[in-house]
């Protein structure tokens, strides 16, 4: 009997032993520098190389914050993160292949503060397959062949999908089908998003929503998205609707552009100038102006009924 309740003790202390060793594998907070180490457990003092070394040591909700200066390669996305760099170069330096890919199911995700660089053969620079809302606040992304942010969640535990994007860059995304943003959802999941203080420059669009999404763009500019449209609402079958606020279309084919009869774009206090057509519609699309808060230097009118604001 006493060899019997030795064991059973035993046990129950290497249980103990292997969960609170478990608890410790993985931290809220860890860290990454140019000079780590991804064999260290990604502390302050002992901190990890690369995003991908960091995110396996960082519990869900949990947060990756940059050290100093370098650059900290690609990562896969799985679970609710923050990756947050505040004062200092976060490169996420990729070729050929995505610059971070989201696949976290309804988990949010924020991305802070990344210089995203594609070199002309990277895919996209942020790829979503699932997520229940991407935050993209303080970042650039250049240079991919695909989309600077491919939003395309698509997941049976999804109903709705938010993407936000505040004070950010997304440029030189100009491939032959790529672009700034592009908010395409699959037909299980709605899409519904904010884009804030956001500059959309020289890719082939700008922002592009697709069928059943909602989004918002506000005091952004789409720019030198010359063999495309500055901001463009798709629909193929059901509704994508863009709204603009205080947004500045300049140096595209199309600057503000809805296409499809379930397409609306609304905008007003928006600049329009520069453009080969300043107001286009497609296949029954529908633009609508808030009169009176626009000014449009190019060809082409709203198909309305335009709104008086009040």
């Amino acid at each position: 009997m006493p060899a019997k309740i030795f064991l059973r003790s035993l046990l129950a202390i290497l249980v103990l032993l292997t969960l609170s060793a478990a608890a410790q594998a993985q931290a809220t907070r860890t860290w990454v520098s140019g000079v780590g180490d991804d064999a260290n457990p990604c502390s302050r003092t002992a901190p990890c190389k690369t995003f991908a070394g960091a995110i396996s040591k960082t519990a869900t909700g949990g947060e990756i914050n940059v050290l100093d200066p370098g650059g900290f390669g690609a990562v896969t996305i799985t679970k609710s993160i923050t990756i947050s760099s505040e004062g200092f170069e976060a490169g996420v330096l990729v070729s050929g292949t995505n610059g971070i890919i989201v696949n976290s199911g309804t988990g949010n995700v924020v991305l802070r503060g990344l210089d995203i660089e594609g070199l002309g053969t990277g895919l996209a620079g942020i790829k979503v397959l699932s997520v229940g809302s991407l935050h993209v606040e303080k970042c650039t992304i250049n240079n991919f062949t695909q989309n600077g942010i491919d939003f395309a969640p698509s997941s049976a535990s999804l109903v709705t999908s938010q993407i936000h994007v505040s004070n950010s860059i997304i440029r030189n995304n100009n491939g032959a089908s790529s672009g700034g943003i592009r908010i395409r959802p699959s037909t299980n999941v709605s899409a519904i998003g904010m884009i804030e203080n956001t500059q959309l420059k020289n890719n082939q669009f700008g922002l592009r929503v697709e069928d059943k999404s909602v989004v918002t763009a506000k005091n952004s500019s789409a720019d030198d998205n010359v063999n495309g449209s500055g901001f463009i609402a798709v629909s193929v079958s059901t509704a994508a609707v863009l709204n603009l606020d205080k947004c500045v279309a300049d140096g595209n084919a199309f600057g503000i552009r809805a296409d499809g009869l379930n397409a609306t774009v609304r905008f007003g206090s928006c600049m329009i100038a520069g453009n080969g057509t300043g107001i286009s519609s497609n296949a029954s699309g529908k633009t609508i102006s808030f009169t009176g808060t626009n000014f449009n230097a190019d060809i082409g009118t709203a198909t309305g009924p335009n709104i008086a604001p009040q």
